[in-house]
């Protein structure tokens, strides 16, 4: 059993299957998710998972090279806004709906319990060397 880092089995396994230029999104429990990318459903209930919690998790484990999230968060949900403009000094804003186009890209969707407006971001796996 391992003692530490990401015990969800299948987040586990989709994050190990990462690479170079893969992205990732993770994302409040009402964004829609495509169809195409691999789903790991975190939500148990309304803020549960957060999507702070997740996206440290994930931080933890992944080397990214870039971040996207919708223009919308800085007025909407100021506190998302906050923790990702700490987490990604280049972080990169569109239009929610060409946020939605891009998921549709993402190898990987990792749906959280958060229930504030636009808690989502979509990650670039960067390489550790």
């Amino acid at each position: 059993m391992k003692k530490g880092g990401i015990l969800n089995r299948h987040l586990a396994a989709a994050v190990a299957e990462l690479g170079h230029g893969d992205g990732v999104l993770v994302c409040d429990a009402g964004m829609p998710i495509p169809a195409g990318p691999r789903v790991v459903d975190l939500a148990f209930r309304a803020g549960i998972p957060s999507f702070e919690d997740v996206l440290a998790g994930l931080l933890d484990e992944l080397v990214i090279e870039a971040a996207t999230a919708a223009q919308e968060v800085r007025a909407a949900n100021p506190a998302a806004d906050g923790l990702l403009n700490g987490s990604f000094p280049e972080l990169a804003y569109v239009p929610h709906a060409s946020l939605k186009e891009l998921s549709a890209g993402a190898r990987l969707v990792v749906r959280t319990g958060e229930a504030r407006p636009y808690a989502n971001v979509l990650l670039r796996c960067g390489v550790f060397f």
